[in-house]
C-alpha cells in the first residue's frame, strides 16, 4: 500500500481528535465538582479543598491543557496518574470488577493519558506551534 493511501499517515490527526475530545470530557468531569455543571450531574459541585474538589482543579486544568496541545506530555501524566489514584480508591474496593464498580470510564481515561503523555499532541497543537516558532529561532 503506498504511503497516501495508508491510515498510518492520518495517525497525527486521529491523535489530535483523540486528546481533544478527551480534553473536553475531562474538563467536563472537573466543571461537575467545580461548578455543578450540568445541574444535576453527580457527584455534584464539591468543596474546593476536599478530596473531589482538588481533582476538580486538577482536571479542569490539564484538560484544558491536553485540549489546547500546551504542555500535553506532562498534563496527560498528571491526568493519567490521578485517574489511577480514582479507580483504586474509589472504583476497585467495592468490586474487583469494572463493570461493576463503574471504574470503566476511569480506567479509559487512564489509558488514553498515558498514550498522549507518550506520542503527544499530534497534529495540531501550541506544543507544535512553540516547537515550530524554537525551530525558527534557531536557524
Amino acid at each position: 500500500m503506498s504511503q497516501s493511501l495508508s491510515p498510518s499517515r492520518f495517525t497525527p490527526q486521529a491523535i489530535t481528535a483523540l486528546r481533544v475530545v478527551t480534553g473536553l470530557l475531562f474538563i467536563g468531569h472537573g466543571l461537575v465538582k467545580l461548578a455543578g455543571f450540568p445541574e444535576g450531574a453527580q457527584p455534584g459541585m464539591q468543596p474546593l479543598l476536599s478530596l473531589f474538589g482538588i481533582g476538580a482543579v486538577i482536571e479542569v486544568v490539564t484538560g484544558a491543557l491536553v485540549v489546547l496541545g500546551l504542555f500535553t506530555r506532562p498534563a496527560a501524566f498528571v491526568a493519567s496518574g490521578q485517574m489511577a489514584v480514582a479507580y483504586f480508591m474509589f472504583h476497585a474496593p467495592s468490586s474487583f470488577y469494572p463493570v461493576l464498580n463503574g471504574g470503566e470510564p476511569a480506567i479509559l481515561f487512564t489509558f488514553i493519558f498515558l498514550l498522549l503523555s507518550t506520542t503527544g499532541a499530534g497534529a495540531y497543537s501550541l506544543d507544535g506551534l512553540r516547537a515550530a516558532r524554537q525551530r525558527l529561532a534557531h536557524a
